[in-house]
């Protein structure tokens, strides 16, 4: 009974704010909305609607008698709406062909792959919340959570993710053409990693930000940069940083190269086995 509270605080959490971890970590998730899901939802249904439709046109030409027809359609309509979805989900974990089209995916609250359990639960309590309610259940509950759960994925502890996001645009630049003399002998190696990333985050916002903010922000960032940096260059505060970013950003992948080339040659030697070691 000592062990259940230290049990207890690894369990993830799904709140407002996203994907929580035991250790208060929020994972960097976005939930989908209600509208993508109810457009992910109705691909699916229309799959299901088709597969009914074929199984009739298959069993109208068999020539079955009407008790054998009515066995045959409810055992297919079960397979088509509950069986076929579980069998879906689970193999492909949390993908269908409708969130496959949109690019969302099915995870657990903690942010975790879905299992058959988590798929057969949604798939049965689709059946009352989607096909005998025309998807009316689901979307009223959908809107209503704030995480746009439907009534399945609440009990089986769910969530619907987007999962194609789009690609964030490269705020990479070089040393200004004004400062590449003074780039030639600065010191910014003592530059902290933290400052060096709001430095970086300031360069990223900046097109966002008014003239007069963005002047602010850089001018009271550059009086925090220039005591780590050596000799300070005769420049405006937002040209100062972007020389600062530039010059640690290019040292710093010199330096991984150079790690990287050291280890390629060390592979040889590390991997090797001693002189008459048995090979085995």
């Amino acid at each position: 009974m000592a062990d259940a509270p230290v049990v207890a605080q690894r369990v993830a959490r799904f709140d407002d704010e996203g994907v929580v971890t035991g250790e208060a970590v929020t994972l960097d998730v976005r939930p989908a909305s209600a509208i993508i899901r109810a457009g992910g939802a109705i691909i699916d249904v229309l799959v299901s609607v088709l597969l009914i439709v074929g199984l009739l046109l298959a069993l109208s030409g068999l020539g079955i008698d009407q008790t054998g027809f009515q066995a045959i359609l409810i055992a297919g309509i079960v397979t088509c709406i509950v069986i076929v979805p579980t069998a879906v989900e689970t193999a492909s974990r949390g993908r269908s062909l409708g969130k496959l089209a949109l690019g969302l995916r099915v995870v657990r609250d903690d942010g975790g792959a879905i299992g058959f359990r988590h798929a057969f639960i949604r798939a049965l309590t689709g059946v009352v919340e989607i096909y005998l309610t025309f998807g009316g259940l689901a979307v009223l509950v959908g809107f209503l959570n704030p995480s746009s759960k439907r009534l399945g994925d609440l009990l089986a502890g769910t969530h619907g993710q987007v999962e194609r996001v789009p690609k964030l645009p490269s705020t990479a630049f070089g040393v200004p053409p004004q400062l590449v003399s003074w780039a030639a002998i600065a010191d910014v190696a003592r530059l902290p990693d933290p400052l060096a990333r709001r430095v970086a985050a300031f360069f990223t916002n900046a097109a966002h930000l008014v003239p007069e903010s963005r002047a602010r922000v850089a001018a009271a960032l550059a009086a925090e940069v220039a005591p780590f940096v050596s000799p300070l260059p005769d420049a405006p505060p937002e040209l100062f940083l972007a020389g600062v970013a530039a010059l640690r950003r290019e040292r710093d992948a010199v330096a991984l190269s150079l790690v990287d080339a050291r280890m390629a040659s060390l592979a040889p030697v590390l991997t090797a086995t001693p002189p008459g070691f048995p090979q085995r």
